[in-house]
């Protein structure tokens, strides 16, 4: 557990190429093994149809909890590089990906920055993402 005050926030954690569970597995270890990260949890998994309405494979979604000490740029930033890790290309917006990790929540911030909403406005969209969220929360 940390020293300091922490935070809980939430990750999205996506894969809808290759070993799509060894991506979210992935994720959940390099998370795990950051610096600041404590305690991952994650939701069970769901399988979801893309967005963006392009003809791709489906997805495996996956909500990963973390209570940290680090601030969410830098958060986000972690997660950007474990998606580089992964292998993940950015050639359009709604283009397949091996791993898509978005920051969700980080406790209760609002914010607007370039690059950083918090809430997600995602959120609202994914009902896949407040359900997992929920199943989290209630099993503490």
């Amino acid at each position: 557990m940390p020293a300091e005050p922490s935070t809980v926030a939430w990750i999205a954690a996506g894969s809808n190429l290759g070993d799509r569970a060894a991506f979210l597995a992935m994720a959940r270890r390099s998370l795990g093994d950051t610096s600041g990260v404590f305690a991952v949890a994650a939701s069970a998994v769901d399988e979801t149809a893309p967005l963006g309405g392009l003809d791709q494979p489906m997805y495996l979604n996956q909500m990963l909890m973390v209570d940290t000490v680090i601030a969410p740029q830098i958060l986000l930033h972690r997660c950007h590089e474990i998606e580089h890790a992964a292998g993940r290309q950015r050639p359009s917006k709604w283009s397949s990906r091996t791993l898509d990790l978005d920051l969700v929540r980080y406790g209760d911030l609002l914010c607007d920055l370039p690059g950083l909403s918090l809430p997600h406005a995602g959120l609202r969209d994914r009902a896949f993402w407040s359900r997992q969220i929920a199943a989290l929360e209630a099993h503490g």
